[in-house]
């Protein structure tokens, strides 16, 4: 058995009761919550928490670079899925230049000029920003600017919305791609943003009310909190918010797109 349903008054106890019919830990497996329950009045109208719970599939690498890869290849894969249902046309467009990303994605080929690689990486994803923001009908100019080992794309355009996406979906996944793009030019660890306007610095506004809110929740009921799915920078954004908070503690469960962030009291 490498997958359960599991089901209990909370979410807390639905997964406790699934990692135990699996017998692992929580780090050993995928967890997606299906259904968060209800608590009811006077026992009427409650409805059991439901999750679902899958072992961890262990894979063999021959370099500790291509694991970090083959998390980005599997998170483009659910992004593109999760834009074709979601915005068709957006889709079409954003994919476009696919078959290209799949060659780079899918080539063994490595540049051994670091540098030369960090130039092409960046070219290469400023032309191909600027092109999905062409055939979107929302023309942009992109930017790049390089620290901390992070690339930042900044996107400036008149119609930042169609860009964005509602809760930033378009341009998260403009992000992933981007992402995808520079790690097969750059094998070291270079992490990518992609900005339009200030939306990053309004997300993380955000993102930092939410951690606060949920801290006081997590003190005052000491009940864990099971936040909604978050891309990864955006987890750890709440993640080190939290971490100045040394009455609680966080960790992720799930599996990408829908891993999320658990807060609870620290032992």
């Amino acid at each position: 058995m490498d997958k359960v349903i599991a089901k209990d008054t909370t979410v807390d106890k639905a997964i406790r009761k699934g990692l135990d019919l699996l017998g692992v830990d929580s780090h050993e497996a995928d967890i997606v919550v299906i259904s968060e329950g209800k608590k009811g009045i006077f026992g009427f109208g409650q409805k059991e928490a439901v999750v679902e719970i899958t072992l961890k599939e262990i894979r063999d690498f021959d370099e500790a670079g291509d694991i970090q890869l083959a998390e980005i290849e599997e998170t483009v894969e659910d992004i593109v899925e999760d834009l074709e249902e979601d915005y068709p046309e957006t889709a079409e467009k954003i994919l476009a230049d696919q078959p290209e990303i799949d060659r780079l994605i899918s080539s063994d080929e490595s540049d051994d000029d670091e540098e030369s690689g960090r130039d092409e990486a960046i070219a290469a994803v400023t032309e191909y920003l600027t092109s999905v923001a062409e055939a979107y009908g929302a023309p942009a100019i992109v930017t790049v600017e390089e620290k901390n080992n992070m690339l930042i794309f900044q996107m400036e355009s008149e119609k930042p919305g169609l860009l964005i996406g509602k809760y930033g979906k378009i341009v998260n996944a403009l992000q992933i791609l981007a992402q995808a793009l520079v790690q097969r030019y750059v094998r070291r660890r270079l992490s990518v943003i992609v900005n339009v306007g200030d939306y990053r610095e309004r997300r993380a506004a955000v993102l930092e009310s939410i951690a606060d809110r949920t801290a006081e929740r997590v003190i005052k009921t000491r009940q864990p909190v099971f936040l909604e799915p978050l891309p990864a920078f955006e987890r750890k954004q709440i993640h080190a918010r939290l971490s100045q908070n040394k009455r609680i503690k966080t960790h992720s469960e799930g599996k990408e797109p829908h891993r999320y962030l658990v807060v609870e009291i620290a032992d």
